[in-house]
């Protein structure tokens, strides 16, 4: 008998808890409850809802604070602002 292998399609789907506990927050810096919710109500991260339940996906969540939500370094910004103003100037 010959199986194939399919890549599973299986996700971890979780609620707020359980985003809060997956561990893709710093230890002890961990967002409350509360701020999920809102970043949800906001749209800040990604949701998925389930009637009236909603649950998140990790690896999605970690993924879009990674590469969407990064705020630059200090000095990063205002370099970038200040060549923007003295451009204008000259």
């Amino acid at each position: 008998m010959n199986l194939v292998s399919t890549p599973e399609t299986s996700s971890c789907f979780t609620n707020v808890v359980g985003l809060r506990a997956s561990g893709i927050f710093p230890p002890g810096k961990e967002p409350s409850i509360r701020t999920l919710r809102e970043w949800t109500k906001l749209r800040r991260i990604p949701s998925h809802k389930v009637g009236h339940f909603v649950y998140f996906d990790p690896k999605e969540v970690e993924l879009h604070i990674r590469t969407r939500l990064r705020i630059p370094a200090r000095g990063e910004c205002a370099a970038t602002s200040l060549g923007a103003r003295m451009s204008r100037r000259f």
